[in-house]
This record gives structure tokens, sequence and C-alpha cells, in this order.
């Protein structure tokens, strides 16, 4: 499954990097902790977990207008008295008097880091929301720095992510399986305690002992990308403590991992159609006026690439991978992504691949001394390969990629292949693929955008479909998710169910204000 996170989200994480660092740095002994504000919650009997849902959170300044501290919770709920864990957590709240409550955010991945999320609360929320409620952001289990899985070493991450995305011969073939086999033994080796509790239904959990900690009654959530399938496992677990929720960029959950893969490769089809369409209208174009012939320029650059990777300067080897990245890394972000692309490929298409590799290094989180900031890259399928129990063979992913580039001649490969991580996972999967009702809830939110690349329009309406209380609010417009993104119809509409749950019935907002 490939890494589903926006390009904002890697400018985010930019942005927020010398704060997080202060941030997560030990507290200054010199700053009084401000209380929790959970006394104003009525404690319940919640069994084995009391000592988790009674813990009293110590704030820390730590930054411009943030707080900072950690929550407590089991790592194994089966077994909750057998050891803790602790995730880092950040809040920027509101102005005084002006506090709703908390309203905690996640950018998606699985892998993205809610503390970097939160810390870019200016440039990922209204001024109207970000002045109402307090913010707050939190590294899920495994994630970021809470506990983080690690499996690799930067070098071999490198190895990794330059492989060819669709192999075509045995020697690429084997390649291919030898090192998704490291990547599962690797996390085996390295964070074996933590390689078998990073389930969403676990991290779900954790969201109610830190909704208790916080001192809200209910819930609010701001969710995208994964950050859908997140939220609405909490409101099936916990659907009464529910409170306003939003799920932008919804994924269905009862689909499969070989579903999810084949429905994404086709969405990036159409959303590599749908740019070079957009580029022919611009004076800087590099590709054809012709669709056709623009998509078979791009794939002729992949194929060059194939025969021959090429060397940047400072002697990196630029592959077909890392290519294949920096176009659908790019295909997620019309505002910024799109025109980095195209001047991207401007150069490229000329045989300077400087450009390109910047947009994949941004993508997969590789900085320019060849480190990798975070652990996404291998959080995505611990959690996926959890949550998800299917398992394709090799001879089925080599069957599936041939079928998919019939349907989707770009993307249907890669995506194919890359669910092969998880084939040779070592730990089983404990979750199941299951339709959503979360019976008892309030009305929650769920948005879907049109040409959504990396989370299908259709997935956005069967979440809806399956849940009890919810509606669906249509964005018609390109990129991934729809809330702070240009709209000023969409953005109006969730503002306005957060503060009010004002949630109208089969809204749909064109691109633009």
């Amino acid at each position: 499954m490939t890494k589903r996170m926006a390009t904002l989200i890697s400018l985010i994480a930019l942005i927020s990097i010398g704060l997080a660092a202060a941030l997560l740095a030990k507290p200054n002994n010199k700053v009084e902790p401000t209380p929790s504000t959970s006394p104003s919650v009525k404690l319940q009997n919640f069994g084995k977990l009391s000592k988790f849902y009674s813990q009293q959170l110590k704030w820390t300044k730590c930054g411009d207008g943030f707080e900072c501290t950690r929550l407590e919770v089991p790592l194994d709920y089966l077994n909750p008295k057998s050891e803790s864990i602790f995730l880092q957590v950040v809040r920027h709240q509101a102005p005084p008097g002006m506090s709703r409550g908390s309203l905690v955010v996640n950018p998606g991945g699985p892998g993205g880091s809610g503390i970097d999320y939160a810390l870019a609360v200016d440039y990922i929320m209204t001024p109207l929301l970000r002045d109402n409620f307090d913010v707050v952001g939190f590294d899920p289990r495994g994630v970021g720095k809470s506990n983080p899985i690690k499996c690799l070493s930067d070098k071999q991450l490198d190895t990794l992510l330059s492989l060819d995305p669709a192999p075509d011969n045995a020697a690429e073939i084997a390649r291919m399986q030898k090192l998704s086999k490291s990547l599962g033994q690797g996390c085996l080796t390295r964070s074996p305690k933590i390689l078998k509790y990073m389930d969403t239904v676990s991290a779900a959990k954790d969201i109610d002992i830190l909704r208790q900690a916080l001192g809200d009654e209910k819930l609010n959530w701001f969710g995208k990308s994964y950050g859908t399938f997140l939220g609405a496992t909490y409101a099936d677990l916990f659907p009464k403590r529910v409170g306003r929720m939003m799920l932008d960029g919804a994924i269905d959950p009862k689909l499969s991992l070989k579903t999810l893969a084949l429905d994404q490769a086709v969405a990036f089809e159409m959303a590599l159609r749908r740019f070079v369409v957009d580029c022919a209208a611009e004076a800087e174009c590099p590709l054809s006026k012709n669709s056709d012939t623009a998509l078979a320029q791009i794939s002729g650059m992949f194929k060059a690439l194939d025969r021959k990777p090429a060397k940047l300067d400072g002697g990196r080897i630029f592959t077909e991978g890392l290519a294949f990245t920096g176009v659908l890394g790019n295909l997620y972000d019309k505002q910024y992504g799109w025109p980095e692309l195209r001047s991207a490929l401007l150069t490229a298409l000329e045989g300077d691949y400087t450009s390109l590799a910047a947009s994949a290094d941004r993508y997969i989180s590789r900085d320019t001394d060849g480190h990798y900031t975070d652990n996404g890259n291998e959080a995505i399928y611990a959690v996926s390969c959890l949550d998800r129990p299917d398992r394709t063979s090799l001879a089925q992913t080599i069957s599936y990629a041939q079928a998919w580039s019939k349907k989707a001649p770009v993307f249907g490969a890669p995506l194919a292949w890359s669910n092969l991580g998880c084939t040779y996972w070592p730990v089983k999967g404990t979750g199941r693929p299951k339709a959503i009702s979360a019976k008892g809830s309030q009305k929650i939110l769920v948005l879907g955008t049109k040409y959504d690349p990396a989370t299908p329009y259709a997935w956005a309406q069967a979440l809806n479909d399956q849940l009890a209380n919810s509606e669906l609010l249509t964005y018609i417009g390109d990129g991934h998710t729809a809330y702070f993104q240009g709209s000023d119809c969409i953005d109006n509409y969730v503002d306005q169910y957060f503060l009010i749950g004002r949630a109208r019935t089969d809204v749909t907002c064109s691109d633009g204000p």
C-alpha cells in the first residue's frame, strides 16, 4: 500500500521541525506544569483500565503557544497490567474564555505525525476553528515519537525505496521479494515489542483514554485520509462518546488490501490524466497537448530510468522507483504539487532529475543528508498489515500486476506490487475488513473529493452509506482531501458543523472559492 500522506503534510513537517524538537526535548524544570482539565469529566468505572482513565496530564509550555505532555496507555489491551507505553501529545489552546473543548487532529498515513500536524495549526484549519477549540495532536502508538517502530537503516530504506516499482524480469522480481522480506524481518528484529500492537483498534482505544485525560465528555475529531479510518473505528467502538467528527478523504473500512490498492491505482491514473490536461493549458508545459502522447512521455521517462538509472550531483543514483515516487507524490496536491511536477518534468525530460528527486525525497521524508526524518515508510506497513489479513502470493501479485496494467497503465503494476511487504509480514493480521455503522453516534461528517487520487470518492460514498448517522459533503475538485484546500464553500460548511453541529444533506461544493 502506498504512503497516503499529501505533499502538504511533508511541507508542514518541514515547517515545524524546529518546534517539534523543542516540544519533545526534556521539559524545562523552571516551567511549572499546568493542571489538566480532566477533573471536569466524571470518572466512570473503567475496570482494568481505570489506572489509565484516571491519569492527570501534566502540561509543560514547550513552544510558541504550545504545551506538551505524554499519555500512558497499555501496550496490550487484552492484558493491560502487563506493560505501559507513552504517547507524545501537544496542544494549542484557544484564547482565554473561547474554548469549546478539544479538537483532536490526525493527518493520516498510517504513520503520519499528529504532533507535526498540530504544530502547523495555522496551515491546516481556519482561524475560526483554532480560536474556538484547543487543537490537540498526538503521535499514535509506534509512530513518530510514541514508541516508534524502526525496521531499516537509512541506507536500507534508500535501497528499498529505490526499487523498480514494477519489476519486469526474474532478477528484479527476486530483488523485490528479498527486500520485501527484509522489511518485515527488520521490524521484528529491531522493534519486536510494539510490532504486534500497532493495529488501528488499539490506537482508537488510546484515543478514548486521551479524550478522558483531556477532560472532554465527547471526542471532537479532525481526521484526514487514514485518520478517517482511525476516527470511524473509534466511533464504532465508542459511539456514545462521539462529539463532532470530520472524516475527510474517507477510506472504505470494508475493503481488503488488494481492493484498496486496485482502487488507488485507477484513481491515481485518473489524476495523472487530469494533470496532463491541466499542464497543456500552461505556457511552460513540457508535455504534449495530446493526453495519450503526454502519458507516453512520462512512461518513457520511467522506462529510460529502468534501463539506465541516472546519477545526480554528489553521486546518488536516481532510479525509476524514485521518479515514480516523485510523480505520485505531487499528484496529491493540485495547488502546489501540480506546478511542482510540471516544473520538475520540464528538466527531467531533458535528463536533469534534480527537481524530481527533491519531490520524491519530500514525499518519503528524506532530508538532504540522506536521513529519514520520520518512520512513516515503515509504520504504514506495520499498521496496514495488522489491520487487513489478506495476503497475495508472489504468483498472484505477478498476475494482478499484469491485469491491473490494463486498467491503469502507469499505476496498476506498481500498486499491485506495493502489497508484497504484507505478504511476508512476520506478524499475522489481527483486524478484518468490515462495514462500520457506529450506531448511536452523533452526526458524523464525511468529506469526499471527486478526483481524489489517494482516497477515491467512491470510498467516501461507501463510508457514508455504512454509518448510521452521517452526512456526505462532496468537493468537485482535484487533490487529496477537501477541507482547507482553497474552497470557501467546503471550509464554511465544515466550520459551521464544528461550531453549531449543522450538517445538511447532499451538499456539493465546486473547485475554488
